[in-house]
């Protein structure tokens, strides 16, 4: 007499498979993104005069993480279409199906309702408006009305990822003054060198997707020259701590240094072997090294003007 055996998910299995999907719900939240909006809106706080218990901050700061990822989230159930007919995005949760988009809306709405009031009760209103204010431009304005309207979606929608420096400070000081605002145009301005360098060697899906991103609509020489333009201007904003007095000499001289490495980045991509339409014949080596450049930079740049405010002041 013979016997079948039917397997049976062990513990094991569905540890596994629990843990897949809660790499998936944490996928939604963008958190390669997640990293540096956190860390920027940490430097704001650290940096803001005045005094906030500890406690409180890292409520701050975890109010900041779930509000962006919310924003994540809403973008990804948004965006799902685009999502599925890009090679880099196709493996998604939701284009991928290992994630309703209903569930990710309903999981992107509650993150960001929750975010908004933990932070209006946990510190004041005033942060938490610029919270709630940073969600809605990120998911109406970039992700609904700019990204698949103009070539410009970058710029102006990148506001969105430079308000958590404001966001910090007025969570400590109850408002927003001039440094707060230094800081997001320091962010402001380092969004569109850093996203188009990306673009360059990624405009095959933003076009499958229909996705007007520079490269796309005005082509690859114009969007070099944007970039080194772009990159002129971060280094300036770099320095603008510094030129209010805020900050001090040795983080101008770290600021000096980084907008310097941001150029020669800018102007090697600028310059990389071409074809007749601006498109590089060696895979955008030099985009590629200013796309990693830019996130070492707003790290660094952060970091030196919390080092120079709190340590060295």
């Amino acid at each position: 007499m013979s016997s079948t055996t039917i397997p049976v998910a062990g513990p094991e299995t569905a540890s596994g498979s629990d843990l897949s999907e809660v790499r998936d719900w944490i996928a939604l939240l963008k958190p390669r993104v997640l990293t540096l909006v956190v860390f920027t809106g940490l430097i704001g706080l650290l940096v803001a005069p005045g005094h906030i218990h500890p406690v409180l901050g890292l409520t701050a700061v975890l109010c900041i993480t779930i509000g962006a990822g919310a924003a994540g989230a809403l973008n990804m159930w948004y965006d799902r279409d685009i999502d599925a007919v890009m090679r880099r995005t196709q493996r998604r949760p939701i284009p991928a199906g290992r994630i309703a988009p209903n569930a990710a809306l309903g999981f992107g709405v509650v993150l960001s309702v929750t975010s908004v009031a933990m932070m209006g009760l946990a510190t004041n209103w005033v942060a938490a408006g610029w919270l709630a204010f940073s969600i809605l431009f990120y998911v109406v304005v970039y992700t609904a009305w700019l990204k698949r309207r103009t070539s410009q979606n970058i710029v102006i929608g990148g506001a969105a990822g430079a308000f958590p420096p404001i966001i910090g400070w007025a969570a400590v000081t109850g408002d927003v003054t001039l440094v707060p605002w230094l800081l997001f145009t320091i962010v402001f301005a380092w969004t569109p060198p850093h996203f188009w360098a990306l673009s360059l060697w990624a405009h095959g899906d933003y076009a499958r997707a229909g996705v007007p991103m520079l490269p796309v609509v005005k082509g690859a020489r114009e969007t070099r020259k944007q970039i080194l333009i772009y990159t002129v201007v971060l280094a300036v904003a770099g320095l603008a701590p510094w030129f209010v007095g805020f900050a001090g000499l040795p983080y101008a001289a770290v600021a000096v240094a980084l907008g310097g490495g941001f150029l020669y980045h800018a102007i090697r991509t600028w310059r990389e072997e071409q074809d007749e339409t601006g498109r590089s014949l060696v895979q955008d080596a030099a985009a590629r090294r200013t796309f990693a450049y830019s996130l070492m930079y707003l790290f660094i740049l952060f970091g030196a003007l919390a080092i120079d405010r709190l340590v060295l002041a």
